[in-house]
């Protein structure tokens, strides 16, 4: 048998005719029917196919839109879809429609309520007398708003809570509202199972959960721990959906949460350009850790797994001018009873005299820009500073190790954390024309204090929450406890003011994430940034931990004397002011602003890819009093982000520099921007 089927031309609608509509203009009813759109220059970018389906729902559309201004009796008189005159394929819409009154809110009464007072019901409610009527609105505020009358309930164990609104009078375009609840008895949770857990030992996942057996029910408390199970990062955070089954008979209530595992284990390998050249990179990040386990052969897989600690292991080099390795590893449950961290890390990196490559590219760099504006009268410096990169001999070789602890805080809520770490550092030096000190070694013992907010419900995609930080880092004031005097500083060679570095640092991080579509896909992430490097006194202002602001936050390998700050739209470093005497860095305030606008494109388990568009203003100062908020370079640009179990975060972004660098009459404009495993 052979059937030929004639599919015909698709049928499109050309116009929309709407009669009876005094309220709504034509415009607002067109933007309330979603599916069924006429060739308007408001629905450029909106399908105009004809479809039966659809257009029934976007009738059901204009009379919902109509009830949200209070037009409770609007319907529809008649409608009618006629082929149109002029071309056979698109359909003429014809609408009319009875607009009815307008109606108002006068009285709400409660019945049936126990537990609150109706003077607080109706402070939650929010709905007063003289209110339009809006029965989509009430709906929401009675059971559907993250704040509404049934949230009262259910986080106090009301899992069985009703209430139905009932319009008990209809006095000309009054309306009086009876709220009949159903509270019941509060429920008490009796079992709490695990399903899908096939990576984490159960008891990891259930120290996590803020939903006990005994406890009474509590919404809140799902959706917490619903969050928590996404924060560590091995289960799939689309499909975590709890299974509540109620026993109203009883009184209580088994919770099942549903997880599907993925590996969260990363591996990284990376080639990146820096100012030595190719710079290749390895790594392995292993987010299940066990410590515990060390000895025991049947836990591992690779390495020992099972108690979701985080150990990772990274490699940078390119051959003879840049080495370094790094070792870190946290522990979330420090004794497995309370959810306080304890992190330890170690790292040594090795500078030396670079490549001929660099030694031209250098003295290109110097011809072009050095010279044009902040070295001129400095030639000699600079001969002396190229000359210096033919000495192999030089090197500037960087040991650290810190150890922190974290807690987590039940006040003023308990999304705050406390950080608190304890690093060393040793720089050695010699013939590093880089840095204020080029011979000797120098030291930084420092104690960095953080306390932090974050509320995120999700660490990949995030759609909802807040990220805050506020935090100091501080090294012992050597010059102050000594009382060394003017004399002596003058006194003192570079290497012998520098022996034990001082200085403080401040930095405060804010980002915010908010939904602007009711699936919550589209979201906006607005973000500050703000760093000081200050000095108790001038004598002693420190050339390392200044800041290095300007493209993707990375020059390819790691300088642990300085602090990146990324600045998209800018080449690498060139918003880092610089001192025209000594060309050494001169970072020593930044502040920064962003605008992210977000889509998913894909949730997955395999992948998480979402596109972004940006906008961004942000400058580095020399000093607190050369800092001006209202000095920002701006930039704007869109970018894409891949995140893949086994990588880690990926991504690329193209920028569009507005303002000229610092001191030059060169603009940031077209930039390429990489992403690899860190957040610009």
């Amino acid at each position: 048998m052979l059937v030929h089927v004639d599919k015909k031309d698709k049928t499109k609608v050309a116009h929309i005719y709407i009669t009876g509509n005094e309220a709504l203009t034509h415009t607002q009813i067109n933007l309330a029917m979603k599916k069924t759109n006429d060739n308007n220059i408001l629905n450029l970018f909106r399908t105009k196919k004809f479809v039966q389906k659809e257009y029934e729902n976007d009738k059901k559309a204009v009379i919902e839109k109509y009830n949200e201004l209070g037009y409770r009796d609007a319907y529809i008189v008649s409608d009618s879809v006629v082929t149109n005159p002029e071309d056979s394929t698109r359909v003429d819409v014809y609408m009319t429609i009875h607009e009815g009154n307008k109606y108002y809110v006068r009285d709400i009464t409660w019945v049936g309520n126990t537990v609150y007072p109706y003077e607080y019901l109706n402070q939650i409610l929010a709905i007063k007398k003289g209110d339009v009527y809006n029965l989509k609105h009430l709906n929401k505020r009675l059971t559907e708003d993250d704040d509404a009358v049934s949230k009262l309930y259910t986080d106090q164990g009301y899992l069985f809570f009703n209430v139905e609104p009932v319009e008990v009078k209809i006095d000309n375009d009054s309306i009086d509202f009876e709220m009949r609840m159903y509270e019941g008895k509060p429920a008490t949770i009796n079992e709490i199972n695990i399903v899908g857990n096939t990576r984490v030992y159960e008891h990891v996942v259930r120290r996590e959960l803020y939903t006990k057996p005994g406890q009474l029910y509590s919404q809140s408390d799902i959706m917490r721990s619903l969050r928590e199970l996404a924060q560590m990062g091995h289960f799939d955070q689309e499909k975590l959906i709890p299974d509540i089954q109620p026993n109203p008979e009883e009184a209580t209530v088994d919770i099942t949460y549903n997880l599907q595992t993925k590996s969260s284990d990363q591996i990284e390998f990376s080639l990146g350009w820096g100012a030595t050249g190719l710079v290749g990179s390895i790594g392995l990040k292993f987010t299940n850790f066990a410590i515990q386990n060390l000895f025991n052969k049947k836990a591992y897989r690779i390495v020992p797994q099972g108690e979701g600690q985080t150990f990772s292991i990274n490699a940078r080099t390119n051959g003879i001018y840049y080495n370094s390795v790094s070792l870190s590893f946290m522990e979330p449950w420090l004794g497995g009873k309370r959810p306080n961290s304890l992190s330890v890390s170690a790292y040594y990196a090795s500078q030396t005299g670079y490549s001929d490559r660099y030694y031209q590219s250098y003295q290109n760099l110097y011809n072009t820009y050095y010279s044009s504006y902040y070295y001129t009268g400095n030639s000699n410096y600079y001969q002396q500073l190229l000359e210096s990169e033919a000495d192999p001999g030089k090197y500037l070789q960087t040991v650290g190790v810190s150890i922190g602890y974290g807690k987590r805080l039940s006040w003023p809520d308990d999304y705050f954390t406390i950080y608190g770490e304890l690093s060393y550092q040793l720089y050695m030096m010699k013939n590093w024309p880089y840095l204020l000190v080029s011979n000797g070694n120098c030291h930084n013992f420092a104690l960095n204090l953080q306390l932090s907010r974050s509320s995120i419900d999700n660490p990949i995609y995030t759609r909802r929450g807040s990220q805050f930080t506020l935090g100091v880092k501080i090294t012992p004031p050597y010059s102050l406890i000594a009382g060394t005097t003017d004399a002596q500083f003058a006194a003192m060679t570079l290497s012998e003011r520098y022996k034990f570095i001082e200085y403080y640092k401040l930095r405060f991080s804010g980002k915010v994430f908010t939904p602007l579509t009711p699936d919550s896909k589209l979201v906006l992430m607005a973000r500050a940034d703000f760093g000081y490097l200050g000095q108790y006194n001038n004598y002693t202002k420190s050339p390392f931990e200044t800041y290095y602001m300007g493209g993707d936050g990375t020059t390819g390998y790691s300088s642990y004397s300085t602090e990146y700050v990324s600045m998209r739209g800018y080449s690498s470093g060139s918003l880092t002011p610089y001192d025209i005497t000594t060309g050494r860095n001169m970072g020593y305030v930044y502040n920064k602003f962003t605008m992210e606008l977000r889509y998913p494109i894909i949730l997955e388990q395999s992948a998480t890819i979402w596109a972004l568009g940006f906008v961004e203003a942000g400058n580095c100062f020399s000093s607190i009093q050369d800092y001006n908020p209202f000095n920002l370079k701006r930039s704007a640009g869109v970018g894409v982000r891949v995140f893949l179990p086994m990588f880690g975060l990926l991504g690329v972004d193209w920028g569009w520099g507005f303002d000229k660098i610092n001191g030059s009459d060169t603009y940031g404009k077209s930039q390429f921007h990489f992403v690899l495993g860190q957040e610009l």
